[in-house]
């Protein structure tokens, strides 16, 4: 039997209470996510209170404190209020007090044993629903079999409640969308549709669906009503066909929209086939019967607002327009029938979704659809449409020009196309744990995409992934390499953060999208911290760091008390532990903020009903407060309260809400003391963002949730451990063999939330503000660094020449070239005046040559062997030369001679680099070392005698190094392609790197000291942060990049082939390609006004270039 692959929502209610509402079995469909998160049986709501491991927090007890033991028969400690729920607690999981199920079914807590709630240790397992007749809502089930159940405790209601709400029309995508971050992706589409007057023609959605179901097919038909009586009328409206349930949709808005759940129907049939009636069956062939138990009435006058429901036996009557389908028709619907009053959940969903699996074989995607007649199909395939709470199967198709959904029902519109050519990121994502997601942005750095596609096999997903990406580098639609944006890190745009070309709203989102948070996946919604801390003072002081929240801790470790009790519980908890039993993120945390703006997706979520008055968003304060001592609520933000729209703050619907224990009705959110309106609080929330305190901190919080404090031990010590379930990889589902276990499994997994994709496995580095212009002095390995050249400017840019140069280092031009060697050049070193330069050469000479003069002056052969680099002693006097012999030599200038040898190394010197009358040495013997000498003394004639200081050793040949400004510093290039910063103070390395998959050719820190920039055979140019051993940057090239210089931001390297490339960092592209040498580009020097740069190369060749701006 074919299944899907991968998405996963919540199940039925089965008919005779075998199984719970609980998740699709990997590859199904529909609903996802209409549990409240930590319980199985769906009787918590989504809001502060959800659990997993501790605190009764179901509707009918409180929220504010922990159950007494006497409570513990009604509500046990941790598990759920529900008397049929059978989701073990943490003690009952871990003592495996289990006892077996009525009549086999699956193995439920001990009478009288204590329980946590769902999804803690142990495996959760499907409960029982509520029976017919009992007050549970829309959701309640007829009790088919068996004797009638206990009625659930108050609030069962909302697990057991219907679906509802239209979902917006997504929009074809031929022409680039406005810009919109700050909008939440589904509230605006939703908010488009109105513009077009679509919302009111179509009350319809596929939130009205249940759970894992699908929406088959639609007829056009009239509801009979009082058929045979005297008072008969018909309404003029839609059957909806769909796997679980019958949908009629009247054309006037007057009436309401009619859904009858299948497994609440007593019989289908041609209305007159059964009993007295039966003699009008072929008259009356258009007709068709249901009779059942229960129907739900949504959206009556249009408006949105809780659905009623109607219990006992009653027949409506269908009369279709098109007689002749009305076998089909009732043969579908029986089929479905059937299915849907399967016992166990996984045999319904199997069945469903073999039914679907078979619509979609028997059809194929319309290519009457394709825009021209001349595009050329390069792949067709089955996919699902993923928007937020539902998911809509149907056709993907990819031409050479479009790429085309079509849904397997016409809904919302036939076609959704998206023309390649506006394409400008795709990202591979997880979807119901499996990696068959694919989201399409046609929009630079818009948080909303333009479509979500959720596929059934992985390598469809690739495949698709693998073409577009192709064709947006073919078609360079995109600057150099930015049409692998889909691909980028999270390091990419690290270096654009610190050095302040994106915001912290632009970089947290950024982060977001990284790790497979999306607007459309309410499990796995961006998430924000929590900013300010003071929400009583009159006036909002963003100076005093007591303003702020802590962003070192989680939101459960806030509050000193309650972390102490939650410590205490982590330590008396069997593995695997965890201490907070709720997570921070979670589809109904995400709709508590956004009930406003978004009601009829809160009442999808919640079965047809809106939370409780007292627990709904009713104050900023009141909220913070509960976050902080809250026993179960841990919840951080969402992006909506950095953004531009205040519409999730006030009631512009007027929707009735209900009413407070203290009498008032829920309206507007009520705002801090220091907020003059919903305007000025999104300001000054915006504010507080990019507040100095919050750029100095900000990274903290970043280890917490995308970093490496996210997981292992360094998570235990920061008092961030959640649900093992909450983690990528938490859980092998298919080692779980039981498929109501595995859709239980999942369920719990979606519904309680999930932590975002781990992004950094090292210290997050921290943002470079104006506050810290003596960074360089305050370095956390007690190392020394550089201060900063400037004070101006975090960028330490403080000459104008020099940044007037490096603005225009695209317009370097070729003055002058010679060719002086017989060899590649190795070196270049000049005088102060600028007038000599000093070139070593692989044909072991050592040549000055006169600027001047444009002649060849002196040419000097120290041995056999090539000369691997060069350099000027201060005064000019002179000239130290390394060689592939093992060799160092000093040659005189005044003297024209050889001054000295050093031979320290026992293998080729590779690099030197000098400062303060200290030589430092590189060699292919696996060594730097650092040796001491006076360059006075060494214009005598006596030999010099050199002390050998430091001995850095690595594991392979060095082939570079280089010195931050102060010389405290040291990096190094080895052959294997690690790159390792060394603290020269106390000889000891501070990161090693392994960042190339080749050698590494060049390396240099930026004239602050803050990064290392390093390239290698593998073309690739990666850029480290000094202070965390980051790699924060990488951006890659078709050839290997020989040598280069920088400033921080930009750029100029020697290729391979002999171009100079001008790199623009922060932007992650090649800006310029500047021809220059016919050969590789070897060696590279510029003055220290940046307006004069020489080149060397394999070409055997000097250029001179000259900045022309």
């Amino acid at each position: 039997m074919t299944a899907f692959v991968g998405n996963v929502g919540k199940g039925h209610i089965p008919r005779r209470g075998k199984a719970a509402r609980a998740g699709a079995v990997p590859g199904g469909s529909g609903r996802v996510g209409r549990l409240a998160p930590g319980c199985v049986c769906g009787t918590i709501p989504p809001r502060r209170g959800h659990t997993l491991n501790g605190g009764a927090a179901c509707r009918g007890s409180s929220v504010s404190r922990e159950p007494s033991e006497k409570e513990e028969g009604v509500v046990r400690p941790g598990g759920c209020a529900r008397q049929r729920c059978r989701a073990p607690g943490p003690a009952e999981a871990e003592r495996g007090t289990w006892a077996r199920g009525p009549r086999g079914g699956p193995r439920g807590p001990r009478a009288g044993g204590p329980g946590l709630s769902h999804g803690a240790a142990g495996v959760p397992t499907p409960a029982r629903s509520a029976e017919r007749g009992a007050d549970a809502g829309p959701g309640a089930q007829r009790g088919a079999v068996g004797p009638p159940q206990p009625r659930p405790p108050r609030g069962a209601d909302l697990a057991a409640a219907p679906r509802a709400r239209p979902r917006p029309r997504p929009q074809s995508r031929r022409t680039r969308r406005p810009r919109c971050a700050r909008s939440m992706a589904f509230i605006r589409k939703q908010r488009r549709e109105r513009q077009l007057q679509l919302y009111s023609r179509e009350r319809f959605s596929l939130l009205l669906l249940n759970l894992e179901e699908y929406y088959f097919e639609q007829h056009t038909a009239n509801h009979i009503q009082n058929k045979g009586g005297q008072n008969e009328r018909k309404i003029r409206g839609s059957l909806k066909i769909c796997s679980k349930s019958v949908i009629f949709e009247p054309d006037a808005i007057s009436q309401p929209i009619i859904k009858i759940p299948l497994r609440d129907c007593i019989k289908i049939g041609k209305h007159g086939e059964n009993g007295s009636n039966r003699h009008f069956a072929k008259t009356k062939s258009g007709e068709i019967s249901l009779i059942f138990s229960q129907v739900y009435f949504i959206k009556e006058h249009n408006i949105v607002a809780p659905y009623k429901i109607e219990r006992g036996k009653m027949e409506y009557v269908f009369e279709l327009d098109v007689s002749g389908k009305v076998e089909d028709v009732v043969e579908t619907l029986l089929q479905l029938h059937r299915a849907s009053c399967l016992d166990k959940l996984g045999d319904q969903t199997a069945m469903i979704t073999a039914i679907l699996q078979s619509r979609l074989a028997r059809t194929s995607f319309d290519k009457n659809r394709f825009q021209s007649v001349s595009e050329k199909l390069h792949m067709e395939c089955k996919a699902e449409m993923v928007t937020p709470l539902v998911t809509n199967p149907g056709h993907v198709c990819i031409t050479d020009t479009n790429l085309y959904f079509q849904p397997l029902n016409g809904y919302p519109k036939p076609v959704v196309q998206i023309t390649l050519q506006d394409v400008r990121r795709i990202y591979k994502r997880r979807h119901g744990l499996m990696p068959l997601g694919l989201e399409v942005f046609c929009t630079e750095d818009d948080l909303c995409s333009d479509i979500y596609l959720k596929f059934y096999e992985p390598q469809d997903r690739d495949d698709l992934y693998f073409y577009i990406a192709t064709y947006l580098d073919y078609n360079k639609k995109l600057s150099f390499h930015e049409h692998h944006v889909a691909e980028r890190t999270a390091e990419s745009y690290t270096l654009q953060w610190q050095r302040g070309h994106l915001s912290n709203y632009q970089y947290l989102l950024h982060l977001n999208n990284l790790a497979d948070r999306s607007c459309n996946d309410l499990s796995q919604y961006p998430v924000f911290p929590w900013i300010i801390s003071d929400y009583c003072s009159a006036e909002l002081d963003l100076s005093n760091p007591g303003t702020f929240r802590d962003l070192s801790r989680p939101v459960g470790a806030l509050n000193k008390e309650r972390l102490e009790r939650l410590l205490a519980r982590y330590q008396e908890m069997p593995e695997p532990k965890f201490m907070y039993g709720s997570h921070y993120s979670s589809p109904g945390y995400v709709l508590f903020y956004l009930v406003r703006i978004a009601p009829e997706y809160m009442l999808c979520l919640q079965n047809g009903r809106f939370d409780n008055a007292d627990r709904m968003f009713n104050s900023i304060g009141e909220t913070w407060k509960n976050c902080l001592d809250g026993a179960t609520d841990f919840k951080e933000l969402i992006p909506e309260f950095y953004g531009d729209d205040v519409s999730f703050l006030v009631n512009n619907l007027k929707l009735d809400l209900g009413k407070r224990q203290g009498g008032q009705m829920v309206d507007d959110v009520e705002l801090p003391p220091w907020a003059r309106s919903p305007e000025d609080f999104l300001q000054k929330s915006k504010d507080a963002l990019e507040s100095n305190y919050v750029s100095e901190h900000l990274h903290e919080w970043i280890d917490l949730i995308f970093g490496y404090k996210q997981k292992g031990s360094d998570a235990v010590g920061a008092h961030n451990v959640f649900h093992p379930l909450t983690y990528e990889g938490g859980v092998d589902l298919n080692s779980i063999e039981d498929p109501d276990e595995k859709v239980a499994m999942l369920t719990q997994i979606l519904e309680f939330g999930q932590t975002p994709k781990q992004l950094f496995v090292t210290p997050h580095p921290r943002r470079i503000t104006p506050k810290f212009k003596n960074f360089s002095q305050t370095y956390s390995h007690n190392a020394p660094m550089a201060d900063s050249p400037g004070e101006e400017s975090f960028e330490d840019l403080t000459e104008e020449s020099k940044t007037l140069a490096w603005n225009n280092i695209a317009k370097l031009q070729l003055h002058d070239q010679y060719k002086i060697h017989k060899e590649a050049v190795t070196g270049i070193a000049v005088s102060c005046n600028g007038s000599s330069v000093f070139t070593t050469s692989q044909d072991s000479t050592l040549k000055m040559f006169s600027k001047e003069s444009k002649m060849l002056q002196r040419s000097i052969s120290f041995s056999n062997m090539a000369l691997s680099s060069c350099l000027l002693l201060p005064g000019d006097a002179t000239v130290i030369s390394s060689s592939w012999d093992n060799n160092i030599y000093f040659y005189s200038i005044a003297f024209a001679r050889r001054q000295d040898t050093l031979m320290g190394h026992d293998d080729a010197v590779s690099k030197i680099c000098w400062h303060d009358n200290r030589l430092y040495s590189a060699s292919w013997d696996s060594t730097v070392k650092v040796w001491s000498g006076v360059p006075a003394e060494m214009t005598c004639t006596r030999r010099q005698r050199f002390d050998m200081l430091a001995e850095l050793e690595h594991d392979v040949s060095v082939d570079t190094i280089s010195l931050n400004a102060a010389s405290t510093l040291l990096v190094s290039g080895t052959k294997e392609g690690t790159v390792n910063i060394w603290d020269l103070t106390t000889a000891t390395m501070l990161h090693q790197i392994p960042c190339h998959s080749g050698t590494v050719c060049d390396a240099a820190f930026s004239p602050d000291s803050r990064h290392v920039l390093s390239t290698g055979e593998d073309g690739c140019l990666n850029v480290i942060d000094v202070q965390t051993g980051m790699l924060i940057s990488s951006m890659t090239s078709d050839e290997p990049q020989r040598c280069f210089i920088w400033d921080g931001n930009s750029v100029l390297s020697g290729s391979q082939s002999g171009e100079l490339l001008v790199w623009d960092l922060l932007g992650g592209k090649i800006s310029e390609r500047i021809q220059g040498h016919t050969g590789a580009v070897t060696c590279i020097w510029m003055n220290e006004q940046c307006s004069s740069i020489i080149t060397g190369g394999e070409d055997r060749q000097i250029m001179f270039w000259k900045l022309q701006y």
